[in-house]
C-alpha cells in the first residue's frame, strides 16, 4: 500500500526545482514535465518517480513479455523507457550499427517515491513508508537550495557520424528504394557525439527544457545513464480503454518577427510534402491501432494540425480507437512499436533500410520514456530533440533525423536536420 499526501504549493516552479535537485541522490530517478503546455490529454502537469524498490532491465530477447510479466506481477505504479531496438523482439530484425551509449534495451522499475503535480498540488506516494519519511523527505526538499553550483560543460569537440556527402548519398539511396517501390517513407536519422567528455547532466537538462519548454519533457537517470529530453511528440497513450496516438510528422523554424513567424506557420499548414508525410504516418498509426482496437472504433481526431513550440512548428495528427478492457497495455505497445513517425513505410521495409544507412545504433534514441498507473493505463513520449549521455564512458550523444518521401530534396532534408538539432548543440557549448 501507498501512504499518500497532499499538499499546496505557494510556488510550484521553485519547489520543482528543488525536487529535482534533491532527487540527484537517487540511483534511479525519472522526471516527465508537460512544462504547462495546453494539452487535451493530459493527467497530471509533471510526476517525478525516484529509488527503485523493484525492478526489470533486460536485452530485447523476448522483452516485451518479460515487461508484461513485470508489470501484472507488480500491479503498481511502473516507469522507464523502450529502446527503438526492441524492434528486433517485434519483428525478425538486427542491430548492429555501433552504439557508444550502452542503454540496456528495456528498463523500468517501481518507485519508492512519487511526486506527481497538478495546478498548485503535490501528490506524494509512498510505499512502504517509515514512520515520518515522507514529511522529513518534504521539509528537506523545501529547504534544499535552489540554485546549485554551476558546473559548466567543459568545452564539447562533437563530431558527426555521417559528413555531409555521405548523408546526400544516402538520401539518394533511400529515394532509389522510394522509385522502385520498395518503401513510401523512411525517418533517416544522423547522430552527433562528443567523446571524453564530462557535462551536468541535470544543468544541461534544465537548459535544453528552458529553451524548448515541450510537453513531453524528461530528464531520467539509471546510475550512469543519462536521457535530458525536451521532446514534442507523444508516443501513444491508453486512459480506461481509450488509446490516443500523437504522431509529428512536418517541422517549421520560428521567427521573432511575429508577421514572419505568422508566414511560416501557413507555409507548413500548406506545405504538400509535409501534409503527405504525416497522411501516410497516419495511415500507419491507423493499420497499428487497428491490431487491439474494438472493430470500426479507430478514428483521426485531428489530421494535420499545426502545434507552436518554442523553438519549431510542428505538424501533428491525433489518432485515437477504444480496447476491451480486458486487453492488456503491455500487448497495446507490441502491437504499435516502433512508433510510425521514427520508422516509415511500410515500416519492417523502412526499418531494414534504416539499418543498413544509419551509421549508430539508435538505442534510447526514436524509443519511448514513459509509465505505466495500477489501474494499467500508460503514457509514452517518443525520444526526439534529446541528449543522451553515458557517464562511465564520457560519450555524450544526439540524433536528429527527418521523413525522407518521393519530394524530398537532399540539402533541405540536412538543413532541417540542423534545425532540429540546434537547441541540443547551443545547451552543450554553453
Amino acid at each position: 500500500m501507498r501512504t499518500k499526501q497532499i499538499y499546496n504549493l505557494p510556488n510550484v516552479t521553485d519547489f520543482k526545482n528543488q525536487l529535482l535537485i534533491w532527487s540527484q541522490q537517487f540511483d534511479e530517478v525519472i522526471w516527465l514535465d508537460s512544462n504547462n503546455y495546453e494539452q487535451k490529454y493530459s493527467s497530471f502537469d509533471a510526476v517525478l518517480a525516484v529509488e527503485a524498490f523493484t525492478s526489470i532491465q533486460t536485452d530485447y530477447h523476448q522483452g516485451f513479455e518479460k515487461l508484461k510479466e513485470y508489470q501484472t506481477l507488480v500491479n503498481d505504479w511502473i516507469f522507464g523507457y523502450l529502446t527503438y531496438d526492441l524492434k528486433n523482439d517485434v519483428e525478425p530484425l538486427e542491430s548492429h550499427n555501433s552504439d557508444g551509449l550502452d542503454f540496456a534495451d528495456l528498463c523500468f522499475f517501481q518507485p519508492k517515491k512519487i511526486f506527481i503535480f497538478k495546478d498548485n498540488q503535490l501528490e506524494i506516494q509512498y510505499l512502504n513508508c517509515v514512520d515520518d519519511e515522507l514529511e522529513s523527505d518534504f521539509q528537506a526538499i523545501e529547504t534544499t537550495d535552489k540554485a546549485p553550483s554551476k558546473t559548466p560543460n567543459q568545452d564539447l569537440k562533437i563530431k558527426l557520424k555521417i559528413h555531409k556527402d555521405e548523408y546526400f548519398n544516402n538520401v539518394n539511396k533511400i529515394l532509389n528504394h522510394i522509385h522502385r517501390g520498395d518503401i513510401y517513407e523512411v525517418n533517416f536519422c544522423q547522430e552527433f557525439y562528443a567523446e571524453n567528455t564530462d557535462i551536468n547532466p541535470l544543468e544541461t537538462y534544465q537548459k535544453l527544457n528552458k529553451i524548448s519548454k515541450p510537453p513531453f519533457a524528461s530528464f531520467v537517470k539509471m546510475y550512469d545513464k543519462f536521457a535530458l529530453c525536451a521532446s514534442p511528440e507523444r508516443y501513444i497513450k491508453k486512459e480506461g480503454t481509450q488509446i490516443i496516438s500523437q504522431p509529428i510528422k512536418g517541422t517549421a523554424k520560428r521567427s521573432k518577427n511575429k508577421k514572419e513567424d505568422n508566414e511560416l506557420k501557413t507555409s507548413l499548414v500548406n506545405n504538400e510534402k509535409e501534409r503527405s508525410e504525416n497522411i501516410m504516418i497516419v495511415d500507419l498509426v491507423r493499420n497499428d491501432l487497428s491490431k487491439t482496437a474494438i472493430k470500426g472504433s479507430v478514428k483521426v481526431d485531428e489530421l494535420c494540425k499545426i502545434y507552436t513550440f518554442d523553438q519549431v512548428h510542428q505538424m501533428i495528427s491525433t489518432i485515437t480507437s477504444q480496447v476491451e478492457p480486458e486487453t492488456h497495455p503491455v500487448d497495446i505497445l507490441n502491437s504499435t512499436f516502433p512508433m510510425g513517425s521514427m520508422t516509415g513505410a511500410p515500416k519492417i521495409s523502412a526499418m531494414k533500410i534504416i539499418e543498413s544507412l544509419e551509421a549508430s545504433k539508435r538505442g534510447l534514441y526514436s524509443g519511448a520514456i514513459g509509465y505505466f498507473t495500477p489501474e494499467n493505463d500508460f503514457d509514452f513520449n517518443v525520444v526526439i530533440r534529446s541528449i543522451l549521455y553515458n557517464a562511465s564512458k564520457k560519450y555524450v550523444s544526439y540524433s536528429v533525423g527527418g521523413a525522407i518521401t518521393a519530394k524530398s530534396e537532399p540539402l533541405k532534408e540536412y538543413e532541417e536536420c540542423l534545425i532540429k538539432a540546434k537547441a541540443m548543440r547551443t545547451v552543450l557549448e554553453h
